[in-house]
């Protein structure tokens, strides 16, 4: 069953996602099809992943943020990751995670900044 609350939201040519606080595998793995599908029908530039309500990070949750930054610029947009919480970015670091590319914002409003200034640049 698909998760209605997964919520992909375009402003312009990028996409906005703010990830569920507690999601479960199958909603990450939907939440990142969706993205993916929104991405080619509207053919946006970039995606902003707010990870903001996310307080713990598990292995699988870690892959699949990496996987969709890269899978993003395969399909030619850019990933910026805002929001991350302290406890998930010590989490990320003992899992080994590298974000492949992907820019990090403290916020959704830096993250907001950085794509407009790096689209405008040609980034």
């Amino acid at each position: 069953m698909i998760n209605e609350s997964i919520s992909v939201i375009k402003i312009r040519d990028i996409l906005l996602v703010t990830m569920p606080p507690d999601p479960d595998d199958h909603s990450i793995t939907v939440l990142q099809d969706k993205i993916l599908n929104t991405m080619q029908r509207y053919q946006v530039k970039g995606l902003i992943l707010d990870i903001s309500s996310i307080k713990t990070m598990d292995s699988f949750l870690a892959r699949v943020v990496v996987e969709t930054a890269q899978m993003v610029v395969l399909m030619g947009g850019k990933t910026v990751i805002a929001g991350m919480q302290p406890s998930v970015a010590i989490t990320a670091t003992q899992l080994g995670l590298t974000l492949g590319g992907a820019l990090t914002a403290l916020n959704v409003d830096l993250a907001l900044e950085m794509v407009s200034d790096n689209f405008k640049r040609g980034l």
